[in-house]
């Protein structure tokens, strides 16, 4: 195995998805970002500002206006080779996942054209 993104495995000559077995030369690469940042005051900032109430006369409570973004949503990766093809979806942790993937797909593109 060359490379694994989601359920998909790329070996020098096929690629695996759990429907069958696809040739890697001659296949075609999509990616679709389907995630989107959310804002949301962390945990760590809640506690301390309740925490705080007491100690700070009610100052602590400006931790709430504290916001960080988390993605959610996938990333789907589709290959089609002949009339076949397959749709996995990726869930998005961190904004880098994103980078992540695009870079595997980019890299088994270029494998698939040789």
């Amino acid at each position: 195995m060359i490379v694994q993104i989601a359920e998909i495995e790329i070996t020098s000559s096929l690629v695996r998805t759990p429907v069958g077995d696809l040739p890697l030369s001659g296949s075609h690469w999509q990616v679709t970002d389907q995630w989107y940042g959310r804002r949301q005051t962390p945990t760590w900032a809640k506690i301390a500002a309740f925490a705080g109430i007491c100690f700070t006369a009610g100052l602590s409570l400006l931790l709430l206006l504290y916001k960080e973004t988390v993605p959610q949503g996938t990333i789907n990766v589709t290959v089609m080779s002949g009339t076949r093809q397959y749709v996995a979806r990726v869930p998005i942790q961190r904004e880098s996942d994103a980078t992540t993937i695009n870079q595997q797909v980019n890299y088994v593109r270029s494998l698939a054209a040789l």
